[in-house]
């Protein structure tokens, strides 16, 4: 495995564990707002912040389960056929991914600098939309790297066979 494979990967299980600190905080802040609703004093901007949250924990999720090979596939005619044409297919699966990410992290990017410039804010927090939409830029940028990183070891497969 190359420098840049290990440092990708190792960056994407970093990533994951900020998933994973969002889905706590997500889980408390319900648990806490269940609770104090009891008390008739619930938390203002739960609902929003556990949206916020949500979207943190899809993008920063998103390389490693790609790394772990964690996705959903449905593979029962692929893997009928030879595994040169299967590794083709992951192949072209995996650049097709990498550009629909490429475009999703360019998009988002163009998206959050402007919510940034237009200063748009969450409606009851009145807390900043932008640094999440960010999140998301960098969620899809990492699983472009992975799936490009993917998609050149398919490559190389597919010429040492």
């Amino acid at each position: 495995m190359s420098r840049l494979e290990r440092s990708t990967f190792s960056i994407a299980q970093k990533s994951n564990w900020v998933a994973a600190a969002a889905v706590v905080a997500m889980m408390a802040l319900t648990c806490a707002d269940v609770t104090l609703r009891l008390f008739r004093h619930p938390i203002p901007g739960t609902y929003e912040m556990v949206g916020l949250l949500g979207a943190i924990v899809v993008s920063f999720s998103l390389a490693h389960t790609s790394v772990m090979r964690g996705h959903i596939a449905v593979e029962f005619i692929v893997q009928k056929l030879p595994k040169r044409v299967q590794t083709v297919i992951d192949g072209i699966n995996s650049l097709i991914g990498a550009a629909l990410f490429g475009l999703i992290t360019w998009q988002s990017m163009l998206y959050a600098s402007n919510l940034m410039r237009t200063g748009e804010v969450s409606m009851t927090l009145q807390m900043p939309i932008y640094p999440f939409v960010y999140g998301i830029a960098i969620g899809s940028g990492m699983l472009c790297l992975v799936l490009l990183i993917e998609f050149l070891q398919s490559l190389k497969r597919i010429v040492r066979k």
